[in-house]
């Protein structure tokens, strides 16, 4: 299966190595349909909206079925697989957050749309 990663999951970051054993398929953008949020600046949430979405930037990894269990099992808390919508209109598996609990309560980061992104602008502070 493939699975779409935005997050402490990609290359380099703090969570990668629960990705051994995944084959790196490539980097992507998801659709422009998706709000980014950073969860106590620890790892992003990411879920879909109707209106005032951004494309955000992720990687998609192949693995085993009980690969992808032990990733979803190593994942922060309230993160879950669902669908992600891709810009080239493809749709994966991926890791989102739910909308009811980062809105209100976690900072916006769609702007960046970009893990990666956002977090270096923590480092250069």
């Amino acid at each position: 299966m493939d699975l779409f990663v935005n997050g402490t999951l990609m290359r380099g970051l703090a969570l990668h190595h629960n990705l051994d054993g995944a084959e790196f398929i490539g980097a992507v953008r998801t659709a422009p349909i998706y709000r980014l949020y950073s969860i106590d600046d620890v790892h992003p949430g990411m879920f879909e909206v109707e209106t005032g979405g951004v494309a955000v930037a992720g990687e998609i990894y192949r693995m085993s079925d009980e690969l992808c269990a032990r990733v979803e099992a190593g994942e922060p808390p309230n993160l879950y697989r669902g669908p992600v919508k891709l810009a080239d209109g493809g749709v994966v598996d991926g890791i989102l957050f739910p909308r009811a609990i980062a809105e209100g309560r976690y900072k916006d980061i769609s702007e960046f749309g970009d893990w990666r992104a956002y977090t270096a602008t923590l480092r250069s502070d």
